[in-house]
């Protein structure tokens, strides 16, 4: 298993128990195909440049170590999710 690190940011158009309900989903999601370390909620911070016409953005790191294969599944199940305005994942050493 290897470590990694995820940001999401999420739509801030969402109330504060919807995005906790999308920081849930996705920390669930991980815990049943690996183990999640730690999670952090960053709260609603202004963006670097606007995402789809937003200037802010709900952020949220997730540590966690789970098997290479997983993250092709995450990051699909990103990539779907409404919600979600950008995604990055990491490996760390």
């Amino acid at each position: 298993m290897n470590n990694y690190e995820t940001i999401i940011i999420i739509n801030p158009n969402l109330d504060e128990a919807e995005c906790a309900a999308v920081t849930e989903k996705f920390t669930e999601m991980i815990g049943k195909e690996g183990k999640v370390d730690s999670t952090e909620v960053w709260g609603k911070r202004k963006l670097a440049y606007p995402i789809q016409k937003n200037s802010e953005g709900y952020y949220v790191l997730i540590n966690f170590s789970s098997n290479p294969e997983f993250i092709d599944e995450l990051n699909r199940v990103y990539n779907i999710t409404d919600e979600i305005i950008k995604h990055i994942i990491v490996k760390k050493d």
